[in-house]
């Protein structure tokens, strides 16, 4: 049995206020023309399909093109929700898609069967799980306590019939304690949202979402695959890459990465302005944050950079005064906090005390709506 595992594709995504449609239709072509190279068994999309709760109308087209595209190849597709989508509107029309092969898991309803697909060696049972919130989580579950995400999915978890005798595969979107983040998650105070690697000691192999940075965490068939776009600057350095699983027999799971290449990369350029904009500077088309270290800020440099850098995302300085005010960008740690960490600080600040792990999931709930609300 052999899979594709992707995750985090945030359709309709803008980075900077550029729209990254394009990249992503050329790179979702670039999964395609990979799917018809290796003939996977399934993909599995494991979480944050859009990047708003209600999606834009092209970022819906793009996602009907891409699963047209993969049913055309004979491809099964399995889906869930990430924190980003909303699980009831992914979801729309689950039924009538699972006859073409297309198979999205509806909102969390308080218990999970497993989709069972079949090879030469048997049955892999594949267990579909959106991302879990403890509000979503607590009303199946009125004997436990269900207080943070670790209760909601260890309560999830524990109520799927996994037979440890068959091949088991759990899709989830979560952070897991110990998984290298970048400034594009947002990852709650206080460590709430964390989950331990062992709960999923079950699975032959956990297709995990939610993480951008391609990973493994605890072991290697405990694995973020990481987006197939680099969504922030923190991320330049990534290899952006699709995971392909194959499945022989019982605990003989063996995993390899196919690079993908970006219509255009996202990279820093570092330099005087004279350096980067002077004769012979090749024009380029990557999505580039420029850090100046000129002693001064050049006038007008930002339309000037962009006839060198048309996609010029950034500009910054890195000087003294800069350096004396705390602001150089690799020292700021501003774009790492979410609006829930910042919100988290600010209380504390106010009240002389942390908050409480009800008040945490009362403003987390509350971000969320305002979010779906401005989708």
């Amino acid at each position: 049995m052999k899979f594709f595992h992707l995750s985090d594709l945030h359709l309709g995504k803008r980075v900077n206020e550029f729209s990254m449609l394009e990249d992503q239709r050329h790179i979702l072509g670039e999964i395609l023309r990979l799917a018809g190279e290796h003939r996977p068994d399934a993909v599995l999309v494991c979480g944050d399909v859009y990047d708003k709760p209600v999606p834009g109308v092209e970022a819906v087209k793009l996602l009907d093109w891409f699963l047209q595209s993969l049913h055309d190849l004979g491809t099964a597709v399995l889906v869930i929700a990430g924190n980003h989508d909303s699980a009831e509107r992914v979801a729309f029309a689950a039924p009538l898609l699972r006859q073409s092969r297309v198979h999205i898991a509806q909102a969390y309803e308080g218990a999970t069967e497993p989709l069972t697909l079949t090879d030469e060696h048997g049955d892999v049972r594949v267990w579909m799980l959106p991302f879990l919130r403890p509000s979503a989580v607590r009303e199946y579950f009125p004997e436990r306590e269900v207080a943070c995400t670790r209760d909601a999915l260890e309560a999830a978890l524990t109520a799927m019939p996994v037979d440890p005798l068959e091949r088991n595969v759990l899709m989830s979107h979560q952070f897991v304690t110990g998984a290298s983040l970048s400034e594009s998650e947002e990852i709650s105070v206080g460590g709430l949202e964390n989950v331990e690697a062992a709960l999923y000691e079950a699975f032959d192999y956990v297709a995990l979402g939610h993480i951008h940075g391609p990973q493994d965490v605890a072991r290697d068939t405990l694995r973020y695959c990481g987006t197939p776009l680099k969504y922030s600057f923190s991320e330049a350095r990534h290899r952006k890459s699709v995971t392909c699983v194959e499945m022989r027999e019982k605990g003989d799971v063996r995993i390899e990465s196919f690079p993908l290449t970006p219509l255009r990369d996202m990279r820093e350029v570092r330099g005087t302005f004279r350096e980067l904009c002077g004769r012979g500077v090749r024009l380029t088309d990557d999505y580039v944050r420029v850090v100046l270290t000129d002693e001064q800020d050049e006038p007008g440099a930002v339309a000037r950079l962009r006839e060198v850098y048309p996609n010029l995302m950034r500009l910054e300085y890195d000087n003294a005064r800069t350096r004396a005010a705390g602001v150089v960008p690799e020292a700021s740690g501003l774009d790492f906090k979410s609006p829930r960490d910042l919100f988290a600080e600010l209380y504390q600040i106010q009240n002389g005390q942390e908050m409480g792990a009800a008040q945490e999931e009362y403003v987390r709930a509350l971000f969320d709506s305002i979010r779906e609300g401005e989708a």
